[in-house]
C-alpha cells in the first residue's frame, strides 16, 4: 500500500498526529527499506475487563498490523502499581503485584479479539523498572524537572485546587516516557488524556540520542450515556464479554448522534459508506433504528460471532417492539415451605431474586409502573402474590425471571 492509502488509514478517527510530516517520511522510509515501524502502546492492568472504550487503541493497532507494522502491546504491571492520574483529579488507587499479573492475563486474552497475537510483541515494563538500580533511577529522574511535570493540565489543577500530588505520580510520566526509549518505538498510540506522558517519551528519547517517535492520539469514546467516557465505575460501558443481548441493548440506547462516532472509531465501515448512512437517515431515507441494529450486529459479530448477532437483534425486537417475553429467562426457585399463607410480598421477591438491590428500590420500581407480573403491571407495593410455576416477573425493560416452585 502507498504512503497516501496508509496514512489515510492510520487517520481514520486519530484526534492529532506529533507530528504528521514526520510520520509520512518514517512510513516512506519503512517502504522502501521494507522495515515495518515499531508501533507501541501502553495499557496499565487497572481492571480485568475490556470495554468498547479500550478497543479505540486496539483497533488502531490492528490498523498498523494490517500495514506490515510491528506492534508492541506494553503491560505496564509495574507503573500500574503506582497509579496514573490522566484525566483524573484525585489519586488512582495503587494495585498489588498480584493483581497487576492476573489482570494482564485476563487482559492480553480479549485484546487477542482485536489484534493478532501471533504478529504482536507483548512486553511488561517490571522487566526493566524491576531490574534499574538506585542510582539508574536517579539518573533518569535528573531529566526532567518538577516544573516541566506541573505543566500538565490534571496536575496544575489539584495543585492549584490544593490536593494531594504524590511524588510517585510526579514520577510517572518519566516511566512512561522510558518505555519508549527502551522499546525503541517509531509510534506511540494513546487517549487525548494521554498527550504529556506521549510526549515524554519524546522528550527522553531525544535524551538518550535517539530518533524521536510520532505521538498519535485518539479520542475518549462516551459511553452509553452519550456525556461521560466509558467507564466501568460509571455504569455506561459495554463490555467486549457481555453477552449478546445485552450488548445488543446497550448499542440500541446509544443517541442517534453518538452512532456515528461509534461507526467510525468502532467498525471497519467505510467513512463514505457512514457518510451516505447518514445523510439517508437525515433525509428520511433510512430510519436511524436500522442504522443502529446494522452497527449493533457489526460490534456483536466482531466479539462473538454473527449467528449471535442475529439472534440478539431477534431477540431485542421481541422483547422491545413486540414486547413478548425472551426465551432464556433465568429461573427462580421459590421455596413453598418458605411462604406465609402461600403468598410472598412482591418488594421482598423483587430484592431475593436480585432484580433490585433493595426493598426500597423495589418500592421505587413499581411507582413508576416499571414491575410486571406476567406481563400486566403491578401497582401497589404492598401486595403479596401467589407464586405460581412459570409465573415471569419482569422489571424495566431487559430484566427478567421465571419462578419454579420447589
Amino acid at each position: 500500500m502507498d504512503t497516501s492509502k496508509s496514512l489515510e488509514t492510520i487517520k481514520r478517527g486519530a484526534v492529532e498526529i506529533i507530528d504528521e510530516a514526520e510520520l509520512t517520511q518514517r512510513l516512506e522510509l519503512s517502504r522502501k527499506e521494507k522495515r515495518p515501524l515499531v508501533v507501541k502502546a501502553g495499557f496499565d492492568p487497572t481492571a480485568r475487563d475490556i470495554h468498547l472504550g479500550h478497543t479505540v487503541l486496539l483497533r488502531k493497532m490492528r490498523h498498523f498490523q494490517d500495514l506490515g507494522h510491528k506492534v508492541v502491546l506494553l503491560i505496564g504491571d509495574y507503573t500500574a502499581m503506582i497509579g496514573d492520574p490522566s484525566g483524573r483529579s484525585e489519586i488512582r488507587k495503587r494495585i498489588s503485584r498480584e493483581q497487576a499479573e492476573e489482570n494482564a492475563a485476563t487482559y492480553t486474552n480479549q485484546a487477542s479479539k482485536i489484534i493478532d497475537m501471533d504478529k504482536c510483541q507483548i512486553a511488561f515494563n517490571s522487566k526493566w523498572f524491576g531490574a534499574m538500580s538506585l542510582t539508574d533511577f536517579m539518573s533518569l529522574a535528573a531529566l526532567q524537572t518538577v516544573a516541566r511535570v506541573l505543566e500538565r493540565d490534571d496536575f496544575s489543577k489539584r495543585y492549584k485546587a490544593g490536593k494531594e500530588i504524590s511524588l510517585l505520580e510526579f514520577i510517572y510520566p518519566l516511566l512512561q516516557g522510558y518505555d519508549s526509549v527502551v522499546l525503541k518505538s517509531d509510534v506511540e498510540l494513546g487517549g487525548t488524556d494521554q498527550k504529556f506522558n506521549l510526549l515524554m517519551g519524546k522528550v527522553l528519547q531525544r535524551r538518550f540520542n535517539m530518533p524521536q517517535q510520532v505521538v498519535l492520539t485518539m479520542p475518549l469514546l462516551e459511553g452509553t450515556d452519550g456525556v461521560q467516557k466509558m467507564s466501568k465505575s460509571l455504569g455506561n460501558y459495554i463490555g467486549i464479554t457481555d453477552e449478546p443481548s445485552q450488548m445488543f441493548g446497550k448499542i440500541m440506547s446509544i443517541s442517534d448522534t453518538l452512532m456515528w462516532r461509534y461507526y467510525e472509531l468502532l467498525t471497519d465501515t467505510g467513512i463514505d459508506e457512514i457518510k451516505a448512512m447518514k445523510c439517508d437517515t437525515e433525509s428520511g431515507k433510512m430510519h436511524p433504528k436500522q442504522a443502529k441494529i446494522r452497527l449493533a450486529k457489526d460490534i456483536i459479530a466482531q466479539y462473538h460471532n454473527s449467528r449471535l448477532a442475529e439472534s440478539a437483534a431477534v431477540e431485542f425486537e421481541k422483547i422491545f417492539v413486540k414486547k413478548d417475553i425472551p426465551d432464556d429467562v433465568l429461573v427462580y426457585k421459590v421455596d413453598k415451605g418458605g411462604l406465609e399463607d402461600g403468598r410472598i410480598w412482591i418488594c421482598a421477591l423483587l430484592t431475593k431474586s436480585d432484580l433490585t438491590k433493595s426493598n426500597t428500590q423495589a418500592r421505587s420500581m413499581i411507582k413508576q409502573g416499571a414491575v410486571l407480573v406476567n406481563q400486566k403491571k403491578i401497582s401497589d407495593e404492598n401486595m403479596k402474590i401467589i407464586p405460581e410455576d412459570g409465573m415471569v416477573i419482569q422489571v424495566g425493560k431487559r430484566r427478567f425471571i421465571r419462578l419454579s416452585l420447589r
